[in-house]
């Protein structure tokens, strides 16, 4: 397996992100993504496409999110052509809160890359043909600027790229989901929720019906897709909030854990020891 560099495929060292279009009229070899996510719309034809070990059918609209760890390879291309976007994953900082906070962003995005890589899941967008065909068009401008790379192109590339992660979200959100994409989808909106309202007080019954499931039913697939529960999702929201604070305000720390989420102090310093090894006020000190 070969494992590949973002940089191999751009000449642009201080702007590390690629588009292009991708034929491919035999197999293409099992490989990884040392530094970079990528993003495949599948513009026409089909081909088996092997993730890790395991094999899945795709074809003309169907869109998904390979993270760097994962492998993957095409065989048995039939007028197979996809539109490959490579790209760091701190471009997707610019996404704001309300991008954030939405439940098809977290499913394909955030949930369907991680879950694809650590078990066999073949889940991805498809999109009907009227939606591929703006997305497309939007492809094609931003190959467009890609290419002749005139001034703010780079500019340019960023905000076009978002509006296609808004479009492609949007559209995963109104898709519908069944079986194991079903579970996909509560527990997207469980994350969505929480991500929304953290520093709000929040109940495990809250969250377990704001995914429109139970909550024995939601810890257990939450369990399965995140590795963790609700409840540790939503405390480690509070203590990234909290170190954030730390950081930047110099209020004592009563105010940041109450700032953070936490209505007792006493826990919020017994639950930040647990994870970072430290007291809050030594973690400031050592700023």
């Amino acid at each position: 397996m070969r494992s590949v560099h973002l940089h191999w495929f751009t000449s642009d060292q201080q702007f590390l992100f690629y588009i292009g279009y991708g034929g491919h009229d035999e197999d293409m070899y099992l490989h990884d993504h040392v530094d970079f996510s990528e993003l495949v719309i599948v513009l026409n034809g089909h081909a088996t496409h092997i993730v890790n070990t395991e094999a899945s059918f795709i074809k003309k609209g169907d869109v998904f999110v390979i993270d760097g760890a994962t492998s993957h390879a095409y065989k048995d291309p039939h007028d197979f052509r996809i539109c490959n976007i490579m790209y760091r994953p701190d471009i997707m900082t610019a996404a704001g809160s309300d991008l954030r906070t939405s439940i098809g962003y977290q499913a394909l995005f955030v949930l369907e890359p991680f879950y694809r890589h650590i078990q066999p899941f073949n889940s991805k967008l498809s999109l009907p043909v009227s939606s591929l065909e703006y997305v497309a068009s939007l492809a094609a401008v931003m190959i467009e600027e890609y290419t002749d790379k005139l001034q703010g192109y780079q500019t340019m590339l960023r905000s076009r790229f978002m509006e296609l992660v808004v479009y492609l979200s949007r559209q995963y959100q109104n898709q519908d989901r069944h079986g194991i994409q079903g579970n996909l989808m509560h527990v997207a909106k469980a994350l969505s929720f929480m991500e929304d309202h953290y520093l709000e007080p929040l109940t495990r019954e809250q969250i377990a019906g704001k995914s429109g499931i139970s909550e024995r039913h939601l810890n257990r697939i939450f369990q399965s897709y995140y590795q963790t529960t609700p409840f540790a999702y939503l405390l480690r929201l509070r203590l990234e909030h909290a170190c954030h604070l730390l950081r930047t305000t110099k209020g004592p720390i009563t105010e940041v854990s109450y700032k953070s989420g936490f209505n007792d102090s006493n826990y919020f310093t017994r639950q930040f020891n647990k994870v970072y090894g430290m007291s809050p006020k030594t973690y400031r000190q050592q700023l």
